[in-house]
């Protein structure tokens, strides 16, 4: 018998419509490597939708774990359901995989601008419609995106069966995948958000997937029956697209200045969180990540009630720690006091610190206190700086935002206590800001309790501020608290006669069983969002 030769594959129509010769198993053929580079686009886009819902219900709804887990969890679901969707797909893969990506696009890139400006147009307070149209979304774009990834696999192995087995296809397909996953999961809050921002992140990838179905019309030109139509929606993808993009900054201004109900004088999102500050005929106000920090007209009677009497009771502190506290307020209260020889403040977010001490307007309010030559400003991490430092401190303030999410819930755990009184001089005070006991009196508890379970006597007390109603704070040390008799001159609100009534607490604030807040079960976090909202 005569000795058969090789068996020639025909060219994919793909690479017939390219003009390519056969793909040999030598190499790819440049519609292999647009498809397979399609696989990685689509996975990067996929995640980028995936994190911009999560940080925008982090933002939106309170910065919390919780609002991830949701966020993810009904993601994946979602791309379950499309994988399994994609098995009725039997005819017109390519068109269906167009489709697809042009929905993909569309939707998820204008996500965020949507989210942004239905938050914007609900009453305060009102979260129910915002999370109806969030988790739709979610679920919506979740089952495209687990439409794509199936598809472009029957896409590849229809036209390059030659080529690819299907344990070959599995694993270029999901290498891919992965990195694009991988790419985007560093990039997100590393570069996208910080310097585009979520609105402008959406729309960009949104783009790309338009840039998707571009070149898979093109490719399987020869093949499509309506090329002409998918021609046309492309087109109208991109320029709806492209004007989104070139309008982010007018959205989101306007979705932020009708949420914030004031002119917008500042707002930037740095690597840890989105800081705005507004200013209107009342006078300034931060919030950060869409919670107030501080107002102008009565920032004095919580600062001034949570340094001073610590600072007081001392008597001459010369060491001062202030964690937290960007703004540079209570750094202003520290430096009331003559005595004081050094301050040290612990802030997270240079950007933060930055902005209060150049800024003209602010640092007006803290009184120039930053730059002040006793202050040496440090930025990282409060827990993990205690833990590396030995320095000793006369006075520790600590003015962390409130506990909403495991990140700051930390910072009110015992394990974070015991590194405090690590750093406490023997006859050394530290104060916690410690939420509202009268809206959130469980939490307010549990901070006292579990500064306690460390051996440190605690005292707490509470004061009214107009714009957060009234406030808490606990003074912790190793020996009871005393009443100062003398307070610096230039206080606005505190005077020593009227100290004794903040110690005193009313029937609907009085103490409650609290469990110990720790590292390992982070109870303050779960108890903070259901008593805070339950108050919304």
């Amino acid at each position: 018998m005569a000795e058969r030769g090789p068996v020639e594959t025909a060219p994919s129509s793909a690479g017939a419509a390219l003009g390519e010769a056969p793909a040999s198993r030598h190499g790819p053929s440049l519609a292999e490597l647009l498809l397979l580079a399609s696989v990685f686009v689509i996975a990067a886009c996929g995640l980028v939708y995936e994190l911009a819902a999560g940080a925008l219900a982090s933002y939106l709804l309170g910065d919390s774990v919780l609002q991830f887990s949701t966020v993810i969890g009904v993601y994946l679901f979602a791309m379950g359901l499309g994988s399994w969707l994609s098995r009725f797909v039997e005819r017109q893969l390519i068109g269906v995989f167009l489709q697809v990506e042009l929905l993909v696009g569309v939707i998820g890139g204008l996500m965020p601008a949507a989210l942004f400006i239905v938050h914007s147009l609900l009453p305060p307070g009102e979260a129910t419609g915002f999370r109806v149209l969030l988790y739709a979304l979610v679920l919506l774009v979740g089952t495209l995106v687990g439409l794509e990834i199936p598809l472009v696999m029957r896409i590849l192995k229809r036209h390059f069966s030659a080529r690819y087995g299907l344990k070959d296809l599995v694993s270029q397909v999901l290498t891919f995948d992965y990195l694009g996953a991988l790419l985007v999961a560093l990039a997100f809050p590393l570069v996208l958000v910080p310097h585009l921002g979520l609105v402008r992140t959406g729309v960009a990838f949104g783009l790309l997937n338009i840039a998707v179905a571009i070149w898979a019309l093109w490719l399987f030109r020869a093949e499509l029956r309506a090329f002409g139509a998918m021609a046309v929606a492309c087109a109208l993808s991109a320029v709806l697209l492209l004007g989104a993009l070139f309008s982010a900054e007018q959205v989101t201004t306007w979705a932020e200045d009708r949420f914030y109900g004031e002119h917008i004088v500042f707002k930037q999102s740095s690597d840890y969180q989105r800081i705005v500050v507004t200013d209107g005929g009342a006078g300034t106000r931060l919030f950060l990540n869409g919670n107030l920090q501080f107002h102008s007209k009565d920032e004095y009677r919580y600062h001034e009630s949570l340094v001073q009497p610590a600072m007081a009771a001392h008597g001459a502190p010369k060491r001062v720690l202030v964690l937290g506290g960007g703004d540079g307020m209570a750094v202003r209260e520290v430096l009331r006091h003559a005595s004081v020889e050094q301050v040290t403040l612990v802030e997270l977010d240079p950007q933060m610190t930055a902005l209060f001490r150049d800024s003209p307007k602010l640092a007006a309010l803290n009184g120039h206190a930053l730059r002040s030559p006793k202050l040496r400003i440090v930025n990282a991490d409060a827990f993990g700086w205690l833990e590396q430092q030995t320095e000793v401190f006369d006075v520790i303030v600590i003015d962390f935002p409130d506990p909403s999410n495991f990140a700051l819930g930390k910072l009110y755990t015992a394990s974070f206590y015991e590194s405090v009184d690590q750093h406490l001089s023997a006859g050394g005070y530290a104060v916690v800001q410690t939420t509202s006991p009268l809206i959130a009196r469980r939490s307010f508890w549990t901070v006292v309790t579990t500064i306690e379970s460390t051996g440190l006597t605690a005292t707490p007390y509470h004061a009214h501020v107009p714009s957060f109603g009234e406030w808490g704070f606990v003074l912790a040390s190793r020996r009871p608290f005393r009443l100062p008799t003398q307070l610096p001159p230039g206080l606005r609100f505190l005077t020593p006669e009227g100290m004794p009534g903040m110690l005193q607490f009313p029937p609907d604030m009085a103490r409650v069983p609290a469990e110990v807040n720790r590292l390992s079960n982070q109870v303050l976090v779960q108890t903070f969002e259901e008593e805070w909202g339950a108050a919304h």
